[in-house]
């Protein structure tokens, strides 16, 4: 071989031995990219752990702050609301009552007739309509005129235009789902706005009173005779289904709950109950903390960037792990990180900085995406977050983060319903109200209200089978979580017929 030859071949060694290295070390990078994704993962799946052991503390952490918010006032982060409701429907009501549903930017107006034992519901009608936005931060007058003006529009087109009578009375039943002090069973005072509102004069007024006077000055004759949030109609309705129902949880955007509370347990309120035995307290549950809770440095990263940051005292704890305004975007945190500190998207993943642009339903979508290649999580990935090109094995990879997010949300939900039944002794674990009839149990309801927990069907399946594994097989039997819809609403208006002053 001449020197030509000679050249030609070692310089061909040479470049194929630089191919071949270069094809090895993207090779490398990729294992190692991959291999730190899958780390993250498993970080995440190691902080997020929550055996039955740790479950079963927090129900015990729940329960300690159930008694400290009853025993006094601030003595808890749960703020132990008292509603004076101690009185539940339980089916013999009769006659027709109205509702008012107001919550956020849009309100509810409904009709519920009611035909007593056995009858039961005969009918009911709602109507949805958005409040103004220029209402949300106008006067307290204007919002509660326009709410009384569509409500007469309401009664009025139901009575095929005829107008009241004088004495024909109706009492209504008002659904106002922000934050509020109650007075009585029909009256409370606003403390402050949230979900956009920002009146300042209703600050501090009753609201009872803001609607009655509004209804009165357009001639329409009607009066607040309950005036309750979300999760009271919850249970009003649940216990007007099934008289076992002792607890209502409302687990979507938000989350919280009420349950029934022994009367000579609400140590604060001693010489103001009744002797009907039970009251209905709001625990705001949203505001619960514990050191048992698997918080993690994405939830620490959430708090801090949020406008409500430690607002109301630790509500990073409850609120933000189990509630849907905020599963999404910690899954967005998880996946952001991996793409910076991995690389395994192929594409550009500026999108994964914004806040809240994956919210849960699109997680939920990709979570319970069952088909072979994962078509929806490419789907959501690509139109929503402008993340192409992603392989089947970073698909799967996705739905594994959104997995063990959803199933520690729903495991500490769970955990906070045992603890209730805990607080009130129907968890099996004995004590004064241990709720045993013939040393058997007491059957024992819980309703759950909610997109969350109604649309997400691997929540649900994971929050059922969290209850039943605290609770155990001997107990898990006779507690019964049912679904409840609408509750809000036709449970304020069972609640007006329950204290009506026409009964």
């Amino acid at each position: 071989m001449g020197r030509v030859g000679l050249g030609l071949a070692v310089g061909c060694a040479v470049v194929t031995c630089a191919i071949a290295a270069a094809f090895a070390s993207r090779s490398v990078r990729r294992r190692w990219r991959w291999g730190q994704a899958v780390a993250l993962v498993r970080e995440l799946e190691v902080a997020c752990d929550t055996p039955v052991g740790r479950l079963r503390q927090v129900v015990d952490a729940m329960a300690v702050e159930m008694h400290a918010g009853l025993a006094s006032d601030g003595g808890s982060k749960l703020k132990m609301l008292l509603t004076f409701i101690d009185n539940l429907p339980d089916g013999t009501e009769e006659g027709t009552y109205y509702a008012l549903d107001l919550g956020g930017t849009n309100f509810r107006v409904l009709r519920v007739q009611l035909g007593g034992k056995g009858s039961m519901i005969l009918s009911h009608k709602v109507e949805s309509q958005p409040i103004p936005q220029e209402l949300m931060t106008g006067t307290s007058e204007e919002l509660f005129n326009f709410i009384a003006s569509i409500l007469k529009q309401f009664v009025q087109s139901e009575n095929d235009g005829f107008q009241q009578l004088p004495d024909d009375r109706k009492d209504l039943g008002f659904t106002f789902s922000f934050p509020m002090k109650q007075l009585s069973i029909s009256s409370g005072v606003l403390i402050k706005w949230t979900k956009g509102f920002s009146i300042e004069d209703a600050v501090g007024k009753d609201i009872a009173q803001c609607l009655n006077e509004a209804m009165t000055k357009i001639g329409l004759n009607m009066r607040v005779a309950a005036l309750v949030n979300d999760t009271v109609g919850t249970l009003a309705l649940g216990h007007y289904n099934d008289e076992d129902t002792v607890a209502a949880v409302i687990i979507g955007t938000g989350t919280n709950a009420c349950y029934l509370e022994r009367t000579d347990a609400i140590i604060k309120c001693q010489g103001l109950l009744t002797n009907s035995g039970a009251m209905v307290v709001n625990m705001e549950w949203g505001n619960f903390w514990s050191s048992h809770l698997p918080r993690t440095s994405y939830d620490i990263a959430l708090d801090d960037e949020s406008p409500n940051r430690n607002e109301q005292a630790r509500i990073t704890g409850f609120e933000k792990m189990i509630s849907g305004m905020y599963l999404g975007d910690i899954v967005r945190r998880v996946l952001y990180r991996m793409a910076e500190e991995s690389e395994i998207f192929l594409d550009p993943t500026k999108n994964l900085s914004v806040p809240f642009i994956l919210r849960t339903p699109l997680m939920a979508n990709m979570h319970e995406d069952d088909s072979p290649d994962l078509t929806e999580v490419g789907r959501v990935l690509e139109e929503h977050l402008q993340i192409s090109r992603v392989p089947l094995k970073v698909r799967r990879l996705v739905v594994r983060v959104c997995d063990i997010v959803t199933r520690r949300a729903s495991r500490l939900a769970a955990a906070g319903i045992v603890g209730m039944l805990k607080k009130t002794g129907r968890d099996g674990s004995g004590g004064v109200a241990s709720g045993r009839i013939r040393g058997k149990p007491r059957r024992t309801v819980v309703v759950v209200e909610g997109g969350l927990y109604i649309g997400y069907t691997m929540f649900k399946q994971y929050l059922n089978e969290a209850v039943g594994e605290i609770l155990g097989d001997e107990v898990a039997p006779y507690v019964l979580l049912k679904v409840s819809e609408d509750g809000s609403g036709i449970g304020a208006a069972l609640l007006a017929a329950v204290y009506s002053s026409n009964r």
